[in-house]
């Protein structure tokens, strides 16, 4: 099979708008979750998530992710419900875009050219070969304790949005990486067929001619129209994204360690009143950045199994193990040894190497 085309971006960590935001905090409130309470791992207030110009770095959203699920648990029938309040206005220019385009098939070369318009943590790939079309997941680069919750939020939205741009589509198979749960029906509901489970990769697969077929909307001037301002937006943000970028290769370089604001705006030859109006134009902030990488680098460490909670607490450059304790907590839910049991690898009995011998923090 050959890719139709390939994604404009292959990591989640990517700068979006507020809309999936939004929608995640609407759906906890029916949930009776108030969304303050989704917002508390993040520096954004109810309010700014109707702003449509506000551009948040993508760890803000995945906070909210978390939350979600600290919240309301990380069922599958919850990540599906949630996949199907994604419809194709919720993505703004970009969805419009798509669903004025003249083919299914310049709807999803047009979407994987803007990916990073959408909201998506998990990577579609579109292949087309012996009359059918394969759309592959991949969340490879996804954290580990939001990865089958994601993939099943976005799989679901896209099919979701491909049933509005088309209605008339219907899934020949659907396989997913992850065991079966304990009962399927939400998987009927949202993608129209019985999953198989414990396959190799995430995918869905349809008959090829799907991509001839013309969208009931189509509009050749409207979709030049947005195309234009999908352009438009998207070089703004890879522009204003790339100081983030740079303040987190520096933070990394020093471990984690928090030098400064002031320090760091020296090194990228700036003031730190211009770094600070860059980083907010950017949709984010020093301390944010800060907290990202130091949950990054205390993620990688404790995964290797190697390191104590102090040790790793020591070097980040936390004076105290209970403050990095307290911050962990924040960023994940869990505490620094609740990670690593977590995702230590299982030996032959099922039990983790370290089970029963590592710190109760």
């Amino acid at each position: 099979m050959a890719e139709l085309a390939a994604p404009a971006v292959e990591d989640w960590d990517f700068p979006r708008g507020t809309a999936s935001i939004l929608l995640m905090t609407r759906f906890a409130e029916d949930h009776g979750v108030p969304p303050a309470r989704l917002l508390a791992g993040t520096s954004l207030e109810p309010a700014q998530l109707t702003d449509h110009d506000l551009q948040v770095d993508a760890r803000q959203e995945l906070a909210v992710v978390r939350a979600l699920i600290g919240e309301l648990g990380d069922a599958d029938d919850l990540a599906l419900e949630l996949a199907r309040r994604y419809r194709v206005t919720t993505f703004g220019i970009f969805g419009f875009a798509c669903i004025s385009s003249p083919t299914l098939r310049d709807a999803v070369l047009f979407a994987l050219r803007f990916l990073d318009l959408s909201f998506t943590f998990c990577i579609p790939h579109v292949s087309v070969g012996a009359g059918r079309i394969t759309l592959a997941m991949d969340d490879s680069r996804v954290p580990g304790d939001v990865a089958r919750f994601l993939v099943l939020r976005d799989h679901g939205a896209i099919h979701t949005v491909m049933r509005d741009l088309l209605p008339e589509i219907t899934l020949e198979a659907l396989e997913c990486r992850h065991s079966a749960p304990s009962t399927v029906d939400s998987y009927v509901d949202t993608f129209g067929v019985r999953p198989r489970f414990s396959r190799e990769t995430h995918r869905a697969v349809l008959d090829a001619r799907y991509l001839t077929y013309p969208l009931p909307q189509a509009n050749e001037q409207t979709v030049a129209l947005c195309a234009a301002q999908c352009e438009a937006l998207v070089t703004r943000k890879r522009h204003r994204s790339g100081i983030s970028q740079l303040v987190r290769e520096r933070l990394v370089r020093l471990g984690g360690v928090d030098a400064g604001m002031d320090e760091i705006a020296r090194q990228l030859t700036v003031s730190p009143r211009t770094l600070r109006r860059r980083l907010a134009e950017a949709g984010t902030g020093y301390r944010v950045l800060v907290d990202e990488v130091r949950q990054t680098l205390a993620e990688e460490m404790l995964d290797t199994g190697a390191l104590s909670v102090e040790d790793v607490a020591l070097r980040l450059g936390y004076a105290e193990a209970s403050s990095f304790i307290y911050a962990f907590k924040r960023w994940t839910g869990m505490t620094p040894a609740a990670y690593a049991r977590r995702n230590a690898p299982r030996g032959p009995l099922g039990r983790s190497p370290s089970a029963g011998s590592g710190s109760s923090r």
